[in-house]
């Protein structure tokens, strides 16, 4: 259960409505009316509370659980306790999530803007936008209606914030257009001068980076990564992207839509993603090279060449996981085979 210090709960709610909000059928229509107080795991559930079951594993849990009611797949209706009411989902889990936003929301802007805010005169502030002390908002920068600027987050000069937009504490964002509903978490470091520059026998000579950062709508942004803006095209975040925590954006980097990145993981200059890509914790991939849309990366992975669309790579370097799953086959084979010869 969410501790009340740190987050307010709405309801309680009619488990009928908690249905419709998640497209769930109720197993037992006079439940309809049953009020739900809030939610909780299966095994801190008690009476009032809705909880779910994704994962056959934990149905002796579900045997034991105190819940009012739990969402579960309609192949697992046989493991519901006595007494408790099912809501049915083909999946569960976004069916839990639906319903934990109705009891959880995120708080939405008060239009409040602290006295010990830096605003310049020249920015322009959009409805009901809340922008916390110590924050910085730059001459021409836009932040539009219902977003929250967090304490001492800096927008740079020229930087456009859409509208319904949460930029974290301590987040320094420069030459970015962010879109809508965009999250980025604190500690974030976005539209810097990308990793470029000119190599010989007398040093480096810096190429200056004349692009700048997009992210679409929908995007999240998690805490301390960094996103290079581009050298002469733009690093392009696409819409619903999910970046993790640490992560290391390269410049000109373009990734597709609704792909997802977890933390550790960087991506060099001038990679293209496409959408729906799924790379894994602390997977490098190098510059230049075009990863398909639906690709997926195991972790710990590193990328040296182009990954078509669909494909599932493992290794270092990366290969088919069904390859990498014979090297290993074969690898084991030949260790045991010399130690028979010991």
């Amino acid at each position: 259960m969410a501790d009340a210090l740190f987050f307010k709960k709405h309801g309680p709610y009619a488990l009928g409505r908690l249905a419709e909000i998640a497209s769930a059928d109720l197993t037992d229509d006079k439940g309809a009316d049953v009020e739900i107080e809030d939610v909780a795991a299966l095994n801190k559930a008690e009476s009032g509370h809705l909880t779910f079951l994704d994962n056959v594993k934990y149905r002796e849990e579900l045997a034991a659980s105190n819940a009012s009611a739990c969402i579960l797949r309609p192949d697992m209706v046989e493991h519901l306790p006595e007494g408790m009411i099912g809501l049915l989902s083909g999946s569960p889990y976004k069916a839990f999530a639906l319903i934990a936003q109705t009891f959880y929301p995120q708080e939405p802007s008060k239009g409040h803007i602290d006295k010990a805010a830096h605003i310049a005169s020249g920015a322009v502030i959009g409805d009901n936008v809340t922008v916390e002390a110590g924050a910085v908002i730059e001459s021409g920068a836009e932040v539009d209606k219902d977003s929250i600027v967090e304490a001492g987050a800096v927008i740079k000069e020229h930087v456009k914030i859409g509208a319904h937009c949460r930029i974290g504490a301590n987040a320094v964002i420069s030459h970015a257009v962010i879109g809508n509903h965009v999250n980025i978490y604190r500690g974030c470091c976005i539209g810097q001068d990308g990793f470029g520059f000119a190599m010989d026998a007398d040093g480096f000579t810096k190429v200056p980076q004349l692009g700048k950062v997009i992210i679409e709508d929908h995007a999240e942004i998690g805490a301390n990564t960094t996103i290079d803006r581009g050298s002469m095209q733009d690093t392009v975040i696409g819409a619903g992207t999910w970046l993790d925590n640490l992560v290391q954006i390269g410049h000109n980097v373009k990734m597709g839509r609704n792909c997802v990145m977890v933390a550790q993981s960087g991506i060099s200059g001038s990679t293209t993603l496409g959408d729906f890509v799924v790379v894994a914790g602390q997977v490098g991939i190098a510059g230049h090279l075009n990863i398909g849309s639906g690709a997926r990366i195991a972790a710990k992975s590193g990328v040296m060449r182009d990954i078509g669309p669909g494909e599932e790579h493992m290794g270092y370097p990366s290969v088919p996981i069904k390859s990498f799953m014979r090297q290993i086959a074969t690898l084991n084979k030949m260790i045991k085979r010399d130690k028979s010869k010991d």
